[in-house]
């Protein structure tokens, strides 16, 4: 573990989505970190079982579960209600999200409701409600939004998504600066590959490939969850209105110039063949 045991002792944290991947990863090191949980998700099966097994591997932790559309705005007042009655949290992470691959021509209003809905009015409606009770009450607190590449580059294919996604960080940049008064901070993260079951299936149909990632491989979750931590821990005290991309440097080889994703995987031979080519050596 990165960080000691206590770093998040007295914390409470509320994870949207927070039954599954990414999420119930986050809500773990939250726990093993001295923190209290609530989720929040659709399936209220799903929720029970994710909050019988971390008290299970994490003795002692304190996870309370709350079914909840997001997409309905009454619905996430009546699920913060719950959630202040059993202790009012000071973090919130927006991990819930919809998204598929899908020719953008050919969406339905209802297909791209259906992502915007979820990625995007639903994270606004439990950030909005947060930050009202908190500001009320005097009660600082922080917002970790879970973005994606595509809310900085753009998404062919997952458009609603990347404009959801982009949605957040505006969000995030926006209320950096309206609440910090407040003594509230938002920061996000723009993860790249860190494979879940739900997401490989929906979104990579031909597997994993890291051919586009300098570093040669996919994140693994604890990294995430660590680095959410961090960033929700008073360590990052002084950090808001920015959001810190994990994603292998899969961005960066993005930018540059055309071949290079290629030329990362060239034989000894190829590059003696190159220097062949070369006027100056």
């Amino acid at each position: 573990m990165a960080f000691a045991p206590g770093l998040l002792a007295g914390r409470r944290a509320l994870v949207t989505g927070g039954g599954t991947g990414l999420g119930r990863s986050i809500g773990r090191r939250f726990l093993d970190l001295g923190a209290s949980l609530a989720i929040c998700g659709r399936r209220a099966a799903v929720l029970d079982a994710t909050a019988e097994a971390l008290r299970t591997e994490v003795p002692g932790a304190e996870v309370t579960t709350h079914p909840c559309d997001i997409r309905n705005a009454a619905a996430v007042e009546e699920m913060l209600d719950a959630v202040w009655r059993h202790g009012a949290p000071d973090i919130l992470v927006n991990n819930a999200a919809a998204n598929f691959l899908a020719q953008t021509h050919r969406l339905s209003a209802r297909a791209v409701d259906a992502v915007l809905g979820t990625t995007l009015h639903g994270a606004a409606y439990c950030t909005i409600g947060c930050g009202r009770r908190w500001i009320e009450a005097g009660q600082p607190g922080v917002v970790l939004s879970i973005l994606t590449l595509s809310a900085l580059q753009g998404g062919a294919f997952t458009t609603p998504s990347a404009m959801a996604k982009a949605g957040l960080l505006a969000m995030t940049q926006s209320l950096a600066v309206e609440w910090g008064p407040h003594g509230i901070r938002l920061v996000a993260i723009a993860p790249g590959t860190f494979p879940t079951e739900a997401a490989v299936a929906r979104l990579r149909p031909g597997g994993l490939d890291h051919a586009g990632v300098p570093l040669r491989r996919a994140g693994r979750h604890e990294e995430l969850a660590d680095l959410a931590a961090f960033l929700v821990s008073g360590h990052a005290g002084y950090i808001t209105g920015e959001c810190v991309v994990a994603d292998g440097g899969r961005r960066l080889l993005s930018g540059a110039r055309a071949g290079a994703q290629e030329m990362l995987d060239w034989t000894d031979a190829q590059w003696a063949a190159q220097r062949a080519r070369t006027p100056v050596r």
